[in-house]
């Protein structure tokens, strides 16, 4: 049995794990690549195995990082089932059709500067009608229900803790009478977060793939974070400005949502309108709503004990149309605009920001980790100009970074979830994380006695 690492290796996104057992290939995960444009186009059109070959896909959860590659794999002739729990399947289909949406509608935007400077047309890297068939080859799952994927494999989902549907996955494996415990962490949640369940730790386990996004630093405390974030509120109604804030349209959202419902009832912010404008934010807002049985137990207590429900306040309007959206651009009044992407690469937080970014009464809210070479690290790194949709802005408004809102585990939590059961005799596979933090936790794993930790090269293999 061999481990191929063919996506999140060196880098945080475009995750793809594949396991070769009893001659079956079992893939985890099947995201895009988020990057520079061109090189991210290249990485997420050709995959280095053959599609058709693929016997089934593992989905830890939602994420386009995670999952947003799935049409692609399906249109190059993979048929298989697509195993992934029961919310994550909701919010999934969603986010694939989303995705495919945004892919066409960027396309036919460029297309048209494109076309005017007689510059050759650009293709989507795939279509809403691609996304739309993947749904088909979902094989929903519950939570700690033993399913087998492939020969050999018997497989379960366990909480992660980092969006609704997350989950871990635990492997049993065995080829040849050898038999390996394999746990992937997915994303890997935090403790105490708003609407969440907390994270499961690993069990006894022989091999660990998991995250090291955040492997350099442990986090702030969420109410340390949602104090800032209050304060960044509080800050930008005193100038009367408007608060852009792009954030990925499933989990920060309703994270947020929540937390200004916090705010406006019960911890002295002002009222405000806050939008909701994304499409798939709004789906997504729905479906949490739906599975509110995963919620944890403070939500549930906030929901029974106040008038206003977790995701639905009065001050609170979901923007669906094309016309409400640009509407929110011709209004000069203090609000908050939530919108993907939460890297600032793509949909309608774009045109928020070329509308709101030169204005200095008006506040970037940076809430989430973001890709190098992405539209949000420039903001994040406090660039002078930014370029979007090809034209270059200059940025005046204030861009405030909220670091401790993070939905993935510290360092502190990192150190806890490789140790947590036979950690010390495990062999580690750190994926999911940049050379600088993977390599920072790599080193203190070893300083407690963890002697087999890897940080595995795009395209490496192992044999298990």
């Amino acid at each position: 049995m061999r481990l191929h690492f063919h996506g999140a290796a060196h880098t945080v996104t475009g995750s793809q794990h594949l396991i070769e057992i009893n001659g079956a290939k079992l893939l985890l995960e099947c995201g895009l690549y988020q990057g520079r444009r061109a090189e991210a186009f290249a990485r997420n059109r050709n995959f280095k195995y053959d599609a058709r070959s693929v016997d089934a896909v593992i989905l830890s959860h939602s994420h386009i990082d995670h999952c947003g590659n799935l049409p692609n794999l399906v249109k190059q002739g993979f048929s298989g089932p697509i195993y992934l729990t029961k919310p994550a399947a909701a919010l999934t289909d969603v986010m694939l059709r989303d995705s495919g949406h945004i892919q066409e509608s960027d396309a036919e935007y460029l297309n048209k500067k494109r076309r005017a400077r007689g510059e050759p047309l650009i293709e989507p890297l795939y279509t809403q009608r691609d996304a739309e068939a993947v749904v088909e080859q979902f094989a929903a799952t519950n939570y700690d229900e033993t399913f087998e994927p492939v020969p050999g494999v018997k497989a379960r989902f366990v909480e992660a803790g980092h969006i609704l549907g997350s989950a871990a996955v635990s492997l049993k494996l065995e080829e040849k009478g050898r038999r390996v415990k394999f746990w992937f962490s997915g994303d890997i949640g935090r403790f105490h977060l708003p609407l969440l369940r907390d994270p499961i730790l690993p069990e006894e386990t022989d091999v660990l793939l998991m995250e090291s996004t955040y492997g350099d630093k442990p986090h702030r405390g969420p109410q340390l974070a949602y104090e800032e974030f209050r304060e960044v509120v509080k800050r930008t109604q005193a100038r009367g400005g408007k608060i852009i804030i792009p954030a990925f349209a499933v989990g920060r959202t309703q994270e947020l949502v929540y937390w200004l419902n916090q705010m406006m009832h019960d911890d002295g912010v002002k009222m405000m309108p806050v939008y909701v404008d994304s499409p798939l934010a709004v789906n997504a807002s729905d479906i949490f709503k739906r599975f509110a049985d995963t919620f944890d137990e403070e939500t549930r207590a906030f929901v029974r004990e106040n008038r206003h429900p977790a995701l639905d306040f009065k001050q609170l309007t979901y923007i669906r149309s094309v016309d409400d959206s640009k509407a929110l651009n011709e209004r000069r009044d203090p609000m908050i605009i939530i919108s993907a992407s939460g890297m600032a690469e793509t949909g309608r937080i774009l045109h928020h920001l070329k509308n709101n970014i030169e204005n200095p009464n008006n506040t970037v809210c940076i809430v989430s980790w973001q890709a190098p070479d992405t539209l949000g690290r420039r903001l994040a790194d406090h660039e002078k100009q930014v370029r979007i949709f090809g034209e270059v802005y200059n940025v005046r408004a204030e861009v405030s970074t909220i670091g401790g809102l993070s939905g993935h585990a510290g360092q502190d939590l990192l150190m806890q979830y490789a140790l947590h059961g036979n950690g010390k005799k495990r062999q580690v596979f750190l994926v999911h994380g940049e050379e600088k933090p993977a390599t920072i936790l790599k080193n203190k794993l070893g300083d407690v006695g963890v002697s087999r930790v890897e940080y595995p090269d795009m395209q490496d293999s192992v044999e298990l």
